[in-house]
């Protein structure tokens, strides 16, 4: 009986072991704003361009580069992200969620169509959020339209986050 003893103990280790890990490798989260102090515009560009954002306050797992604006899903799940871009004076800005080279959700804010010369001009910005089901591997990342501009400064309000709701 000991050694039937000894054998469930090692198991049930073995197996506490396993779910410590599983548990610690289902953190996945993500927050970043899109520049540093100094910089204030990115674009425009001619094409639809990755946004890569630089100053990251929680890369919790890894799953988010900062070097290429690319989140890549460590395992199956359902992921949420969310993101808000904004424009200055009379800019346009927008954005797009892509998944794997699909578009999936933009957010727009265009001030050319509804400013008028009394209009104060200032900052505004548009924000939209997807839950996403990826395979571990797919990517997700946030695109510049074309001939569209992004601005951010020292107060960090373009920002691009994501995180595992739970795996799958």
């Amino acid at each position: 009986k000991r050694v039937q003893v000894d054998a469930q103990e090692k198991n049930l280790i073995s197996l506490t072991d396993n779910l410590k890990q599983q548990l610690q490798a289902n953190k996945v989260a993500f927050s970043a704003s899109l520049l540093n102090e100094t910089d204030k515009y990115t674009g425009p560009f001619a094409i639809l361009t990755t946004l890569v954002f630089k100053r990251v306050v929680t890369n919790i797992g890894d799953a988010y580069n900062p070097q290429t604006g690319v989140f890549t899903a460590p395992l199956r799940g359902a992921y949420h992200f969310q993101w808000c871009i904004s424009s200055y004076k009379d800019e346009t800005t927008a954005a797009v969620l892509v998944k794997n080279d699909q578009q999936v959700f933009s957010a727009w804010e265009y001030r050319g169509f509804f400013t008028t010369m009394n209009d104060d001009m200032g900052i505004s910005s548009a924000s939209n959020g997807a839950s996403l089901l990826l395979e571990e591997g797919d990517a997700v990342s946030l695109r510049l339209f074309p001939l569209c501009v992004i601005f951010d400064y020292g107060l960090h309000i373009s920002s691009f986050s994501g995180h595992l709701l739970f795996p799958m």
